[in-house]
């Protein structure tokens, strides 16, 4: 699966806060991702994050109208 920086992508389970969509922040060996509902951040191993991905919601290659 492919995604970038500024992706908001959406997660199998949801936050605690309700939501489920999150923005990638950083990309490398870990991936830093921003909570869209309440701003929590953490941080998921590459692994761990391709296992709990659902899809990406929006791509910030996609020019927006």
């Amino acid at each position: 699966m492919d995604y970038q920086i500024s992706d908001i992508v959406e997660m199998k389970k949801a936050h605690a806060c309700g939501t489920n969509a999150w923005k990638i922040l950083r990309i490398g060996a870990d991936i830093k991702l921003k909570c869209e509902g309440c701003g929590h951040m953490i941080m998921l191993t590459r692994l761990n994050f391709n296992h709990r991905i659902k899809r990406v919601i929006s791509s910030a290659a996609e020019p927006t109208k």
